[in-house]
């Protein structure tokens, strides 16, 4: 018999971070016992890299501003793609989130006469990004902790999930690891929230930090959940590129929003050369056109590079590989140019983009008030995920749900800017809440103690192995091929390369090994998300071999148009009786009459 604690909760929510918190909140103010799971500290979670703002719809700074235009951006943004019941609720719910965040005490930069401030962002038409300066995660995650603190929530830290426990079809637990002493411990509950993040550690360029290794998509692969739109990855177009050591950390979009211009080496505007025909009419195509709109004037048009993340970071590429790159492989983010246009530009700058100021001062020696900052795309996000209900965000496995980066559906082929952490509280609420209610509606079924013992007895494996594989060398592996040969530009014959390469990753992972005992051993914790990264990486490579299309953040060079009968149906992954990934095409639902007639207004 293996030795293991046990905690009993109606519902465990596994992942800390704004979606994670937000669920555990609501689920606690239903009534229910709720245990909340995060894999490193509290508040450590990576909304607080979130930076530019939250989306809502509000109307403080242009009235123009309502639910339908942002509702119609989301689903232009996601190539309409998305699950357009999730884009609904979304545009509808968010300035309701938005404000119980400020009344739970979230400090938002605030208009002349008091109202929420909000920016501009990359594919929304109007400004519609609450922020709190560049530090706007933070603040979300600073008020959400404080708010559930009094919650009654029982937190466990620095412990990582492992398997999700069945009985029948039903979810009824999970079994996890605190990462310090390596003691094993059982959750058993009526319904589990998996709020765990993305996937951005399978690639080497990244602004995702440890955490991220796919875990609650993994999971919930292996529990029998379908896995949705895994081929959309975001490769946010501004990350950090020099020095070495920090490159690929998050460089704010809300940059670009406050009035910073890419350049190239040649000191090009190369932005203005490249604008989609949907998108002329909205852009500007002079620089001063440009930087009125980046300051609230509601006739200009807006600057290109405010166009989709997905259509900037292939440009900034195309810049890169014609020899017009930066010295250390990226392209030029200048915000300093401002002072030919503010008297108090450096102040300014230093009000509004804090973090960033302080980034760059710190870690490159480079004052973004007086010199431009080096920058190129990085892997950001990705849109794909957990397939879940539009309303309830239950998958298809009853009692398991899923809220944020780690569900599917919401910004199809690619998200804008501002839409997470706007997601993160509307769909947070909405797992926490269906969840409750499924909690109290069905009894709590005891998970099979002999695989308990048997899964333990797998998570342990890597420190019986002797002169194994290094689950380092092997993550180092994966991350290079992903990268290489699935990337922001992507072809056929090197994604197979990638299936080929995986297929011998996934061997070589069967005889990995960890040196040491359980404390305090990061190589068998390597070891242990290995396995979620292999599996998330799969889906990804099947997905992407499959769309044979270019869309949103999966851009094929072998195919670069969209394609009309891609744009019917999502991919499915699902598990196979053999174990093997099986891929199925699923036909978006056809939307409702007065949503098309929204979407046929907005145009």
């Amino acid at each position: 018999m293996a030795d293991y604690q046990t905690f009993d909760h109606d519902v465990l929510v596994i992942g800390a971070g704004g979606a994670g918190l937000r669920a555990a909140i609501e689920a606690a103010g239903a009534g229910v016992s709720v245990g909340l799971v995060c894999k490193s500290l509290l508040g450590k979670a990576h909304t607080v890299m979130a930076e530019g703002g939250m989306a809502a719809a509000i109307g403080n700074v242009d009235d123009r501003d309502n639910w339908k235009v942002h509702f119609t951006d989301t689903l232009r943004g996601g190539q309409y793609v998305n699950n357009w019941r999730m884009a609904e609720l979304h545009a509808k719910e968010a300035p309701d989130r938005v404000k119980e965040l400020e009344a739970w005490g979230a400090l938002f930069d605030r208009t002349k006469d008091g109202r929420i401030l909000q920016r501009n962002f990359g594919g929304h038409r109007y400004p519609r990004l609450a922020h709190v300066g560049d530090r706007t995660g933070l603040e979300m995650i600073r008020t959400l902790q404080d708010h559930g603190i009094h919650q009654g929530i029982d937190v466990h830290m620095e412990v990582t999930v492992t398997t999700l426990l069945k009985r029948g079809d039903r979810v009824c637990g999970a079994l996890a690891y605190d990462r310090q002493q390596g003691q094993f411990r059982l959750f058993r509950a009526k319904a589990i929230v998996l709020a765990t993040g993305g996937v951005g550690r399978a690639y080497q360029i990244t602004s995702n930090s440890w955490e991220y290794s796919g875990d609650g998509q993994a999971l919930a692969y292996e529990a029998g959940a379908a896995l949705m739109d895994m081929e959309f990855i975001q490769f946010h177009p501004t990350g950090m590129v020099w020095p070495p050591s920090v490159r690929g950390i998050l460089v704010t979009e809300g940059v670009r929003g406050e009035g910073g211009v890419l350049l190239n080496n040649r000191g090009e505007r190369f932005m203005f050369g490249d604008i989609p025909d949907n998108y002329k009419a909205q852009t500007a195509d002079n620089p001063e056109e440009g930087w009125r709109y980046t300051q609230g004037d509601k006739n200009a048009r807006r600057p290109p590079e405010l166009l989709t993340r997905d259509h900037v970071a292939r440009c900034i590429v195309r810049e890169v590989r014609e020899g017009r790159g930066s010295p250390h492989g990226g392209v030029f983010l200048d915000i300093q140019w401002i002072k030919e246009k503010l008297p108090n530009a450096a102040e300014h700058i230093r009000k509004k983009l804090p973090s960033m100021y302080h980034q760059f001062k710190q870690l490159a020696d480079i004052d973004i008030t007086k010199q431009p900052m080096e920058i190129g795309p990085t892997t950001h996000y990705i849109m794909g995920g957990i397939r879940v209900d539009g309303d309830s965000q239950m998958s298809n496995v009853p009692g398991l749900y899923a809220a944020g980066e780690s569900a599917a559906g919401l910004h199809g082929a690619n998200r804008l800017g501002g839409n997470s952490l706007s997601d993160l509280l509307v769909f947070g609420k909405r797992a926490g809440e269906y969840a409750a209610r499924f909690a109290k509606d069905n009894p709590a079924v005891a998970p099979d103690a002999g695989e308990v013992n048997e899964r333990i007895t797998e998570a342990l494996a890597p420190l019986e192995r002797k002169n194994g594989e290094s689950p380092y060398r092997i993550q180092q592996d994966l991350q290079t091929m992903m990268q290489d040969l699935v990337g922001i530009v992507r072809q056929e014959d090197e994604m197979v390369r990638a299936a080929e390469g995986l297929a011998k990753l996934k061997e070589r992972a069967t005889r990995v090994s960890a040196a040491g005992n359980r404390q305090y051993n990061p190589g068998w914790h390597t070891a242990i998300d290995l396995k979620n990264l292999l599996t998330v990486s799969e889906a990804v490579i099947l997905s992407a071999i499959a769309r044979k299309e270019s869309r949103g953040g999966h851009f094929r060079d072998d195919y670069p148009e969209k394609k009309p009968e891609f744009g019917g149906h999502n991919h499915l992954i699902n598990r196979a009786a053999d174990g093997s990934m099986k891929l199925v095409a699923q036909p978006i639902p056809p939307m409702p009459d007065e949503l098309k007639r929204i979407v046929e207004e907005m145009k």
